[in-house]
């Protein structure tokens, strides 16, 4: 059975990819992934905000005695609760290079254009195959429009690509008014791949202290619905590879989101949950299924159920809404 996937010019053994997870932190952990069947991995992210107190520490030992430090950075976490800093980062990278005989993807998260894409430069030199830029942000200013929000993004796309000659992937929320033309921008701005979807870490409130504290809960297989819908609809429409994570837990989610025309399936919480062992069973249990239903390799599958290949194009429109709810019976 032929497992084997295109993404990001790489030609990878298995679509299964280990998402960005704590366990990447580790070179033995990413060496166990790649055993156990991986066909790449992801980095956890380093955060725009890590670099940003990085130089701003700097400074402020360069300017003891001024006011040169940002009141505002003491809102964000120390150096020292983060596992990786930025050099470390780097020095993790390089480690991981030589370990691992897969794609080692880095992970860069931040929401505005700035200096720290020159950090991904840096990125590459240290040995990373590619670049998985995580965009997230709440934007809160009513005077903010989404017009200027999508640009911003745009931009910082741009910006990464103009400083690395490694591939970029593009991981973004679902939340934007016409998500099918934010796709159609980040791919003629040079986006390799789309990621779909980011998960927002909602916040929650301790009754008894009165304090709002971060609540981070594993995804489940009911995830992967949004990702499939938009990955079974751009699927034809962009030249950029499509990557569907969230709720990727069995390998009849990784099948379903492969035939709407995914790449790969990124898995995080799976991994998590069941320990890394879990990509093996997915992977047998795939070949499992590929070899039961007369299936030769996963690029026989690829996109069959998208929205260009489906009998009914409106099935992933309005259409399926109104007829869920058509068809609903209660109890």
């Amino acid at each position: 059975m032929d497992l084997t996937t295109q993404y990001l010019g790489f030609n990878l053994r298995s679509p299964l990819v280990a998402a960005a997870s704590p366990l990447s932190e580790d070179v033995g952990n990413l060496k166990r992934m790649e055993d156990a069947g991986a066909g790449a991995v992801v980095l956890q992210s380093l955060f725009e905000e890590q670099l940003q107190q990085d130089r701003a520490e700097v400074t402020d030992r360069l300017e003891q005695g001024t006011e040169s430090f940002a009141e505002a950075l003491s809102y964000f976490p120390e150096l020292s609760d983060y596992k990786l800093g930025p050099e470390s980062y780097l020095e993790h990278i390089a480690k991981a290079k030589k370990a691992l005989g897969i794609p080692l993807i880095a992970s860069l998260n931040g929401s505005s254009v700035g200096g720290w894409t020159e950090y991904a430069k840096q990125i590459q030199q240290a040995g990373a195959d590619a670049l998985e830029l995580n965009l997230y942000a709440i934007p809160t200013d009513p005077d903010i429009s989404s017009a200027t929000v999508e640009d911003t993004y745009v931009k910082i796309v741009q910006s990464v690509k103009s400083h690395v000659t490694i591939p970029v992937a593009v991981k973004v929320s679902p939340f934007f008014t016409n998500f099918a033309h934010v796709a159609k921008r980040f791919d003629e701005a040079g986006a390799n791949a789309l990621v779909l979807f980011n998960r927002f870490y909602q916040p929650d409130i301790d009754l008894e202290n009165l304090e709002v504290v971060p609540n981070i809960l594993l995804s489940t297989p009911m995830a992967m619905r949004l990702p499939l819908r938009w990955i079974a609809i751009l699927y034809g429409r962009v030249k950029a590879d499509l990557a569907g994570t969230s709720g990727i837990h069995r390998a009849t989610d990784a099948i379903k989101m492969l035939m709407a025309g995914a790449a790969v399936t990124t898995m995080a919480s799976a991994i998590l949950r069941n320990g890394i062992k879990h990509l093996a069973t997915v992977e047998t249990e795939m070949k499992q299924w590929l070899e039961q239903h007369e299936y030769e390799s996963v690029t026989q599958l690829r996109g069959s159920m998208s929205q260009k290949s489906c009998p009914d194009p409106t099935a992933f429109e309005r259409a399926q809404y109104m007829k869920a709810l058509a068809t609903f019976k209660p109890a």
